[in-house]
């Protein structure tokens, strides 16, 4: 399992990149190696605002699907559409391939995230 300790994570094994007021947001290593092969992503419109712990989109694998859930509030400025093109580039580099960037509603949430460290122990629990 990889954590890069230049990100932030969630309990429902999402990572968070913030640049400035926005944050990347994808799905972790462990996430991706629970559902295996990645066979279609459903990502939000643009301009979609989401409060904290919302559902955004959907990651089906050929195993499950799984929800994906929003880390912080905030409106959808990007939407990463080569992962709609082709899902297995986040089995192949689940870091190098962000879901969605949002503007940030409010950056106090960025606090109750979990850090590097935290989120390897929190993932050595669940298996």
């Amino acid at each position: 399992m990889v954590v890069l300790n230049n990100l932030l994570y969630t309990e429902e094994h999402e990572w968070v990149r913030v640049e400035g007021g926005k944050a990347y947001i994808g799905i972790t290593d462990y996430a991706q190696k629970a559902l295996g092969s990645i066979v279609y992503v459903e990502l939000p419109e643009l301009d979609a605002e989401f409060s904290k712990g919302e559902g955004f989109g959907v990651v089906e694998s050929v195993k499950a699907a799984s929800d994906i859930y929003i880390p912080v509030s905030g409106v959808i400025i990007e939407a990463n559409e080569e992962v709609v093109d082709d899902p297995g580039l986040i089995n192949s580099a689940p870091y190098d391939n962000w879901l969605v960037c949002v503007e940030l509603k409010d950056m106090e949430e960025i606090e109750g995230l979990m850090k590097p460290g935290a989120y390897e122990e929190f993932c050595n629990k669940e298996e």
